[in-house]
């Protein structure tokens, strides 16, 4: 029994650092980019421009590659993206230099964001459906929060990077990074031995088919159906708390690499005590209920975030955010694991994923042009309120919040 134990915690360790080494370049440059636009065009439209770039492409592969990761290697698909997004970088950080300034270099990385999407589309429901393969249904919720922490921490590192490579050196260096930690992070996956799975059928339906079945899963269970609608809202009024802080701070508390470095570095301090906390903890013991006070209190904490300017207080403010984000977030992905049943999991995650892209498009190209002509502190107080409106709604809903699990 121990050594069975310790067998599955040997493969968890060797995941997560494979995905903790690709996250941090893929997050530095991430960071590195969206400094680079807002800095330079103080624009909402180019900030949603850059936005629609990098998720529109995400929502439309994500479910067709939660279809592929249920019939395909997850191990390969996920190496594969990793590969596909680490050569549009190189080529892009090869181009920069006879790119100039300006437009040409915009243009430029938007068409870059776009193929990084699509490799995240293919990657994202390939990650969240291979844990089970290899953890244990009741470790799930604990080992998600340890996979929370050890992605915020690394990701609290990034931005710090991103600040002080772009203030020391150049946009390029970053790409440089992201080149090489992804070639460390596939030969990493690639050591990842997982449990055999049952053959696959010699003949198999077309992909179509299973998209079909995949609709027709969640449209025969209200729980799902209700719960990708909840995540969908959830990311939406979102947008102007969190996707467009960036313009909040430079317009508010001053633009400087040292300011969006501080909201994001506490911003990610405070996802890693929430994956602390879960992992600790282990939430409640209603998932839903976990899922809920996570979602009520970002809406809160959004309207706060609005009233308020001193940036002290924001700071306190986004640290708290952090820790319900990763609570919310959390919670989606073990309801995900716990309930779905295992060959449809893939599409489970290609759906959220979708929900997450399609939602926050919709956001950002709805209130990042908002932005420009209406007091972003005032579209922030009105989607907050209404988010923690939701969270209440779906807490008296008994279809959803008293929902058993499949193992009660």
């Amino acid at each position: 029994m121990e050594q069975r134990s310790s067998a599955w915690k040997q493969q968890a360790a060797l995941f997560f650092t494979s995905q903790c080494i690709t996250l941090f370049g893929s997050s530095v440059v991430q960071f590195a980019i969206v400094w680079y636009v807002t800095l330079k065009t103080a624009s909402g439209g180019w900030v949603a421009a850059l936005t629609v770039c990098s998720f529109l492409p995400q929502t439309l592969v994500s479910f067709v590659s939660g279809a592929l990761a249920d019939r395909c290697s997850k191990k390969r698909l996920i190496i594969g993206a990793d590969a596909a997004i680490a050569a549009a970088t190189l080529a892009l950080a090869l181009l920069l230099p006879s790119l100039g300034d300006g437009t040409p270099v915009l243009t430029a990385l938007l068409i870059a964001s776009v193929i990084r999407s699509i490799g995240a589309g293919i990657q994202l429901p390939a990650v969240g459906a291979i844990l089970p393969q290899f953890v244990p249904e009741e470790h799930l919720m604990r080992v998600n929060g340890v996979n929370a922490t050890l992605q915020s921490v690394v990701q609290f590192a990034a931005p710090a990077a991103a600040g002080a490579i772009l203030s020391l050196g150049s946009l390029r260096s970053t790409l440089w990074i992201d080149i090489a930690t992804a070639a460390v992070g596939i030969g990493v996956l690639a050591c990842l031995a997982l449990p055999k799975q049952a053959p696959a059928s010699e003949v198999q339906p077309p992909l179509a088919s299973d998209l079909k079945e995949g609709l027709r899963y969640v449209g025969s269970n209200r729980f799902f159906g209700g719960l990708l609608l909840l995540y969908g809202l959830f990311i939406l009024l979102s947008v102007p708390g969190g996707f467009l802080s960036g313009l909040l701070v430079t317009r508010i508390y001053g633009g400087s690499y040292l300011n969006l470095t501080l909201v994001e570095l506490i911003g990610f301090a405070g996802m890693a005590a929430g994956g602390i906390l879960i992992g600790s903890w282990g939430g409640f013991r209603n998932r839903v209920k976990t899922l809920l006070v996570g979602i009520a209190a970002c809406g809160l904490l959004t309207v706060g975030m609005g009233a308020i300017r001193q940036f002290v207080v924001y700071l306190a403010l986004i640290l708290l955010m952090g820790i319900a984000i990763t609570m919310a977030q959390t919670a989606v992905t073990t309801l995900i694991q716990e309930r779905a049943e295992p060959s449809m999991q893939g599409r489970m995650f290609g759906l959220i994923g979708t929900m997450y892209s399609g939602f926050l498009l919709i956001g950002m190209s709805v209130f990042g042009p908002l932005a420009d002509v209406v007091s972003l502190p005032l579209l922030m107080m009105l989607t907050g309120g209404t988010l923690a409106v939701v969270a209440l709604r779906y807490r008296f809903g008994k279809t959803f919040y008293q929902a058993p699990a499949a193992n009660e």
